[in-house]
């Protein structure tokens, strides 16, 4: 049974289900069935030229009694959409929730029928999953969509547009947006720190073609010296790394930080001098030394003889300029007035270690000696000043104290040749026989009397003698008692000394001691209570000695005798001229001669009063 045409109709959905319908109840469908399906005998109408295939197969498309099934069959067959459908991508992922493909795709309207139309002019791109920006929005749709095609096939990438604008010719590869955009083909916006290469200081301002002088990019080289070639001054001689001196600011400005970047920090004169003088090599392959040596072997005056660590003596201020050496680190420190000598004082030869190290080595012009105290000069002489010594005497049989100590005295006053200073006498008198104003008299042991300390200043203890110095005497000068150098001449007697001091004239002897004490002359302490047999009483007590005695003493006595009766010195003062005898102390008194005692003696009738 073959499909009767149908004839156009605004139902004729409804129609073929009735068909349909009428067939089954008819019992025609076996015979439908036979003839190919009924479906195709009640299609509504021919399908598209691209369905054409699906004329008897209705169920391709279309699920008896389920309306709803039919978009997944679109999507089972359309693969493309049903993806999109699933990821919601594309222009069908994102049409709103439930909305059916029948809503915008009609079949069954003849072989030449276009399902899917599309507005071009009011196509929102934005749909899709390119969005058009800049130019793309004024490009006409046919320049990217090709004739024929699906425009869901249209390339997303740029090469496949502007194949024929890739000057690069493929070799940075296929993603053109990485530097163009849509604005304008020739604008570029590459981000050059994406790359190994970033664009730093002056580079960010400079053309691409200045490096890239071709367009296969890729193969620009990445080190200094491939652009910088002609700005190299050194000529390749420190190596390809211009970034370790030279920055991106300013070629001409140099970054190099030789204190920080290198173990060798350059200072004073050394900041002066060109990289040349120094790296004479290449600067990476042949490592510099930096031993002072290595450049300065010219300036070297001690050839190589004290090393080569000549910061030990020169700065870097200058060559000629040099610090003071620590001569402390050497087996000769320098010390006194050597601290100011000039080096070349000592090392004659600037091979300094054939400088002499013992005193004699600079110093034999100076010894006095000729060598006759040997060659330990220092034993004697300090570095302060050769003139002054040090030499400890008291290591000698001669130690030197009080005027000998003294430091105005000068060696030659005792030692008159000073090439025989151990053949020196230590007697006094070997230096003060000038001095000397005994005449040798006393002899040669001076030191007997004098000091050293001074020798106007005897210190001769008296003690010893027969004639101790007691009171007056301690102070009293030599010349006093002594009158002549011969010490020994001078008497030992107080008269010997104080005769005119004696104002007895020798009558009361010349034993003055036993009145007289050494504190003073004129001060006595004889007792007459106590030493005679006449105790001094009253108007006695005050009495001058002359005035009882008035005879002189006879030699080796005090005194003359005396008698002890009143009248022996009282005669002229007797009124009674002896007619009542000779004790007037019976009636006068000692307190005083016209003082009488009537009762011990009553005066006698007749008498005168």
């Amino acid at each position: 049974m073959t499909r009767p045409p149908h004839p156009p109709c605004r139902v004729t959905r409804l129609c073929a289900w009735c068909l349909w319908l009428v067939a089954l109840l008819l019992g025609w469908a076996p015979t439908v069935w036979a003839a190919g399906s009924m479906e195709s005998a009640l299609s509504p109408g021919v399908l598209t030229q691209a369905h054409a295939k699906w004329d008897d197969a209705c169920r391709s498309c279309h699920t008896p009694f389920d309306r709803k099934d039919q978009d997944r069959l679109c999507a089972d067959c359309h693969k493309d959409i049903g993806r999109d459908l699933a990821g919601h991508t594309g222009l069908h992922g994102r049409m709103k929730p439930g909305q059916s493909c029948r809503s915008c795709h009609t079949e069954h309207k003849g072989r030449d029928m276009k399902i899917a139309p599309l507005d071009t002019k009011t196509f929102d791109h934005a749909q899709t999953d390119y969005v058009l920006r800049g130019k793309h929005r004024d490009t006409d749709c046919a320049k990217c969509h090709a004739p024929g095609r699906k425009y869901s096939a249209a390339a997303h990438d740029c090469n496949s547009c502007h194949r024929k604008d890739d000057v690069h010719k493929a070799s940075l590869g296929a993603k053109c947006d990485s530097c163009h955009d849509e604005r304008s083909w020739r604008d570029t916006r590459f981000d050059h720190s994406t790359t190994r290469f970033a664009l730093l200081g002056a580079h960010d301002a400079v053309k691409c073609d200045s490096c890239h002088r071709t367009r296969e990019y890729k193969d620009t080289p990445r080190d200094c010296i491939g652009c910088h070639r002609k700005d190299d001054k050194h000529k390749a001689q420190f190596g390809e790394k211009c970034e370790s001196c030279h920055s991106e600011k300013r070629w001409r400005d140099i970054s190099f930080r030789h204190d920080v970047d290198t173990r060798y920090p350059l200072r004073d004169k050394h900041r002066e001098v060109k990289c040349s003088s120094c790296h004479t090599g290449h600067l990476y392959r042949d490592k510099l030394e930096t031993a002072c040596v290595s450049c300065h072997r010219k300036d070297d005056k001690h050839k190589t003889t004290l090393g080569s660590e000549c910061s030990s003596c020169h700065t870097e201020r200058g060559w000629r300029e040099v610090r003071r050496f620590d001569h402390d680190r050497t087996a000769f420190p320098l010390l006194g007035r050597h601290t100011r000598a000039v080096c070349k004082d000592c090392h004659q030869s600037l091979v300094y270690r054939e400088a002499p190290s013992t005193c004699i080595g600079c110093h034999k012009k100076d010894d006095k000696h000729q060598a006759t105290l040997g060659e330990r000069c220092a034993d004697c002489h300090i570095e302060t000043d050769w003139s002054a010594r040090r030499f400890d005497h008291a290591q000698t049989k001669f130690p030197l104290r009080g005027a000998h100590a003294l430091a105005t005295l000068k060696c030659d006053s005792c030692h008159r040749d000073l090439r025989s200073y151990r053949g020196t006498p230590t007697a006094c008198m070997d230096c003060h026989r000038k001095d000397d104003k005994h005449d040798a008299q006393l002899g040669e042991r001076c030191q007997s009397c004098h000091g050293e300390a001074s020798w106007k200043v005897p210190r001769y203890d008296h003690g010893r003698a027969r004639f101790a110095l007691t009171g007056a005497h301690q102070t009293t000068a030599c010349k006093a008692c002594h009158a002549t150098p011969r010490f020994r001449d001078a008497p030992r007697t107080c008269i010997g000394c104080h005769a005119k001091d004696d104002q007895h004239k020798a009558r009361l002897g010349t034993a003055c001691e036993s009145c007289h004490g050494t504190r003073t002359w004129k001060a006595w302490r004889f007792d007459h209570d106590r030493e005679t047999r006449y105790p001094l009483v009253g108007r006695h007590m005050g009495a001058r000695c002359e005035s009882c005695h008035t005879q002189p003493a006879p030699t080796g006595k005090r005194a003359a005798p005396l008698t002890t009766d009143c009248v022996s010195c009282h005669a002229r003062d007797d009124v009674h001229e002896r007619s009542f005898g000779l004790r007037c102390d019976q009636c006068h008194q000692p307190s005083g001669w016209r003082d009488l005692d009537a009762r011990r003696n009553p005066r006698p009738a007749g008498a005168p009063s």
